[in-house]
């Protein structure tokens, strides 16, 4: 991955057992946090994301492996995600991504 693209992102943490639980970079996962998990980006990474259908944006810190599905790039945690969309929604298909700094 390099700076910046498009992608599909997921919001996790919702409900699914992961609060409290040490994240791949060994912190506790908080699902209120403005986080993120990327395969392969270094831990403390901020990156911006754009939900194109509203314009809304949020930035994270990559703290988290994954995901592990399919074509999605970033997993949001709920309070990054719910920040950009609705959390009943779980999937931006297209969503916009860039490296900060």
């Amino acid at each position: 991955m390099t700076g910046a693209g498009v992608c599909e992102i997921s919001n996790y943490g919702n409900g699914d057992g992961f609060d409290g639980q040490r994240t791949a970079s060994g912190e506790i996962f908080n699902a209120s946090a403005m986080t993120a998990a990327h395969r392969t980006l270094k831990f403390g990474t901020q990156v911006r994301v754009t939900n194109p259908a509203n314009g809304k944006s949020v930035i994270v810190r990559i703290n988290d492996r994954g995901p592990y599905s399919g074509s999605r790039c970033l997993d949001l945690s709920a309070g990054a995600f719910q920040a950009i969309a609705p959390a009943s929604q779980g999937v931006i298909k297209a969503a916009k991504w860039e490296i900060l700094g």
